[in-house]
């Protein structure tokens, strides 16, 4: 019995504001073509069953070019695999806040896919010996059972479907809106498998309980999306011979093939999609304008196959408000047009510090992002939200605000 595990393809996807020939977003149609990848390649393998759990679409009112993509794509992995069921659930962004809105994923039940969007269902494939428990998102927000979730004891095989958020698990914010769960609550020791859905980068997070990651990058962290998946890849290197060559080649999304006979999970790499490049981060301290010039150009210079077409970021330390206006903006924008898109993190030097009119000596200014992280970390809180997160969270919004206030001359 194996099973395909997919997760957060997150159609209708948009981002950078570039749009190809036909007036398409690029990230929008670097999005659809993973899920059309991952599609062939499930075609070919030629599971038992298919799960997807949860966030096909970004949004819960997709366009209808997202629409019709997944319904193509979905009417062809019925198509090609009609003894295969296709059990669809419903995640955060699948989610309308009120459910007389309804959902659009009730449109893909015209193919056969069973789709499960609002309370958790079991869905039995006696052909199959397969019992599938879905829990969708709204599930997850309401009123959970008091014994938890238990298999079917009449299956022979047993899966859990969801798309929650493990609780204390990753350091990264992935995505925003997830219903918590604690592992422990997943008892995965009683299921033959456990899919799930939100986090973006396939990780093992109990035995047997298994995140598929997203198809592409569509998280509101990318950066922290991307260096998740390179240590966790590093951790995998001396278990998995396919992560090795992976890692060599560059590929980091995929989906899950999980053998439940077997009791094996075997990772499926997508195609190298766009590339995402984190430079090395550098730093301005002592620099004048010419020499920091000097290290971008080089940094950009250094990339492999250069930048053109790719998304990057590069992070520069100590970078005082008059250093970055004085930087070669015109190289920049050449930067910025070769690449799809090329993010200049300019970080002010900390603590910042300003010499007052009278000639008094020096004084530290406290940052804005400072202040508000002080007022949030006294603020009332409910009970079960993580302070440390919520107070990083808002120190990072304001540091995205100043950052694109410096760069606004490039």
């Amino acid at each position: 019995m194996r099973i395909a595990h997919l997760a957060d393809a997150h159609l209708g996807f948009r981002q950078f504001q570039r749009l190809d020939a036909e007036g398409v977003n690029r990230r929008e149609m670097d999005v659809a073509l993973a899920f059309r990848h991952a599609v062939d390649q499930v075609i070919e393998r030629k599971p038992d069953a298919i799960v997807i759990a949860g966030d096909l679409f970004h949004t819960v009112r997709p366009t209808n070019r997202a629409i019709i993509e997944a319904f193509t794509q979905l009417s062809r992995l019925r198509h090609e695999l009609p003894g295969a069921p296709v059990v669809l659930v419903a995640g955060n962004h699948d989610t309308p806040r009120s459910l007389e809105a309804g959902s659009i994923l009730k449109l893909m039940t015209s193919l056969g896919v069973d789709v499960v969007d609002d309370a958790e269902r079991r869905l039995d494939y006696p052909f199959l010996g397969l019992s599938v428990l879905a829990v969708p998102h709204t599930a997850l927000l309401g009123e959970r059972p008091a014994a938890g979730w238990h298999p079917d004891p009449g299956a022979r095989y047993n899966l859990l479907v969801m798309h929650p958020e493990i609780a204390g698990l990753f350091p990264e914010v992935m995505d925003y809106g997830g219903a918590r769960v604690d592992a422990a609550d997943l008892r995965s020791g009683d299921w033959d498998y456990v899919a799930l859905g939100h986090y973006h980068v396939v990780a093992e997070v109990a035995p047997k309980a298994w995140y598929a990651g997203s198809l592409e990058y569509t998280s509101p962290n990318l950066w922290g999306e991307s260096v998740q998946e390179r240590q966790l890849e590093h951790a995998r290197l001396n278990l998995w011979g396919e992560w090795r060559r992976e890692m060599r080649a560059g590929l980091t999304k995929g989906w899950l093939l999980a053998d439940l006979e077997a009791g094996t999970v075997e990772r499926v790499a997508l195609p190298a999609g766009r590339r995402i490049v984190d430079l090395a981060w550098l730093d301005a301290a002592g620099m004048t304008a010419p020499e920091l010039d000097a290290a971008i150009a080089a940094r950009v210079a250094a990339v492999p196959g250069g930048i053109a077409e790719a998304v990057v970021r590069l992070v520069v330390e100590n970078v005082p408000r008059s250093l970055g206006h004085a930087l070669d903006h015109a190289a920049l924008r050449v930067h910025k047009a070769a690449a799809l898109h090329f993010q200049l993190d300019l970080r002010r030097p900390d603590p910042y510090r300003r010499t007052v009119a009278s000639g008094a000596p020096p004084s530290r200014r406290p940052r804005l992002a400072d202040v508000v992280a002080e007022f949030l970390g006294r603020r009332p809180l409910d009970a079960d939200l993580d302070r440390e997160r919520f107070v990083t969270l808002g120190r990072e919004a304001l540091d995205a605000v100043e950052r694109a206030a410096q760069e606004e001359g490039a």
